[in-house]
């Protein structure tokens, strides 16, 4: 009875934690968004804290509602607050199988297809080809650098823009990457010329959030792109411009978004205006990601970050099965799940609500 009683209070508290870190988040971007563009309307407020009451059980909820009306100025039902995605609908459609994602070595495993730009893996001081062969150290640079002078090295559990180190070929020591640990090494993209015309310093990103519904469908629920800045060697979550890309035609929306969630309609560092651009292969884009979901469907949404190359190839960099970040999309583009009913899961999650 007492070691229940601990764990219980354990449970609590590391709740508590999560929901003041994100919600804290929530205020701060709150803050930027009024900053500029004027304190939201009561009415907004009133309503994001009265629908998180009533819809998701808890008032807590509403700080994410407040900074999507923020950005939309205006109230959507159907939004999904991020700390209720993350505390409620990850563990309830994906457990631990959306965790996977962040061991880079099963990529192949899984998926079997040539769309990853991975080359060798490196788990537990082995060195082993995408076909699961193991490979001795001192063979690693011949095989990683047969196309290219450059390589990227990406650490399990990495994300946000951390774990990825770059390696060029004249300089390449094997044992600095087994110091790293467990990851994959992937060929260096070189980026379709419209990427490079926004951003030349570092290989773009678009996200597409897809998820698996009821009847095994894979849907695309959302997409925007991610692009660095001048001194940056690949993107960086605390320094990203974001840009929604309309799912129907590729094109990007006409304001981007900074990391403190201002407007620009142009990148800050090399001019180029955002509207009327529009992604290269966009619909083999669209369906790669669907495919790919078919064959992971034990994680019910997950976040694709891919590109398309020089060759007009789609390239998964990498992918998102756990807490895959769905803010920006439901602010910008949302809501993007209201027919999936995940406002009902917390009822089956009682326990994990404040």
């Amino acid at each position: 009875m007492i070691r229940q009683i601990a764990k219980k209070l354990v449970k609590r508290y590391w709740s508590y934690e999560y929901h003041t870190m994100l919600n804290g988040t929530a205020g701060k971007i709150l803050r930027n968004i009024e900053s500029i563009k004027g304190k939201t309307d009561p009415k907004l407020i009133k309503l994001s804290n009265e629908y998180a009451n009533d819809v998701f059980g808890w008032k807590g909820y509403a700080p994410w509602l407040s900074v999507y009306s923020a950005v939309s100025g205006s109230f959507k039902e159907g939004w999904i607050p991020d700390n209720y995605y993350g505390r409620i609908v990850v563990p309830t459609l994906k457990g631990d199988y959306g965790r996977v994602a962040n061991l880079k070595s099963f990529n192949n495993k899984i998926f079997k297809r040539d769309v990853f730009p991975d080359l060798v893996y490196y788990a537990n001081g082995l060195f082993f080809s995408t076909d699961y062969e193991v490979i001795p150290p001192e063979k690693i640079k011949e095989i990683v650098f047969k196309k290219s002078n450059r390589i990227v090295f990406k650490s399990d559990n990495s994300a946000q823009g951390r774990g990825i180190s770059f390696f060029e070929k004249s300089s390449f020591d094997v044992n600095k990457v087994k110091m790293l640990g467990n990851g994959v090494i992937q060929d260096y993209i070189r980026q379709h010329a419209f990427f490079n015309e926004l951003m030349p310093n570092s290989v773009a990103t678009m996200r597409f959030t897809t998820t698996i519904d009821d009847g095994g469908n894979s849907v695309v629920r959302a997409c925007y792109l991610r692009i660095g800045r001048n001194a940056d060697t690949h993107v960086k979550s605390d320094s990203h411009i974001m840009i929604p890309i309309n799912l129907r035609t590729g094109n990007l929306y006409e304001h981007g978004f900074t990391p403190k969630w201002t407007t620009t309609d142009r990148h800050p560092d090399t001019g180029i205006l955002f509207e009327n651009k529009s992604i290269p292969n966009f619909t083999k884009c669209l369906s790669t990601a669907l495919e790919l979901h078919k064959l992971m469907p034990q994680a019910r949404c997950i976040g694709w970050d891919m590109i398309v190359d020089e060759n007009n190839d789609v390239k998964i960099m990498e992918w998102n099965g756990n807490h895959n970040g769905i803010k920006f999309s439901e602010a910008t583009q949302g809501p993007c799940f209201s027919d999936l009913h995940w406002e009902t899961l917390w009822k089956k999650q009682r326990s994990l609500i404040d």
